[in-house]
């Protein structure tokens, strides 16, 4: 059974891009704009891994897993924040709200099919 990864950017190309990459590798994909959207989305399906931008309207990265990590469901969900973002601040507080790593955007697709593997195991 195929890995589901969540996307959260409001970017749609950045999803986009994501999207085709890790369905071209084999994984089952769902997206949202911003993390409204994708505490929305988790109500309904669990992922095996979470992919996250920062910088978003309405919820932003930090708040949407602070918010995420409070649920009973989201133990063992590895998060990885993708992010043009590279403030060593913003990096301590998401690895403090729960996120495994942080990606910086631009990234290339061998990149990020790297660091999807290591966070399903697969």
């Amino acid at each position: 059974m195929a890995k589901t990864i969540l996307i959260v950017d409001d970017s749609p190309s950045v999803r986009q891009m994501v999207k085709q990459t890790l369905t071209g590798a084999g994984y089952q994909v769902l997206e949202a704009g911003d993390g409204e959207q994708a505490l929305s989305a988790l109500d309904h399906a669990r992922p095996d891994a979470i992919l996250t931008d920062q910088n978003m309207p309405r919820m932003d990265g930090l708040s949407f897993i602070r918010s995420y990590r409070a649920r009973p469901d989201a133990r063992g969900v590895p998060i990885v924040f993708l992010s043009t973002e590279t403030r060593d601040d913003l990096r301590q507080a998401a690895k403090a709200a729960g996120a495994l790593g942080w990606m910086t955007k631009p990234f290339d697709q061998t990149q990020l099919l790297t660091v999807v593997k290591r966070m399903v195991g697969a």
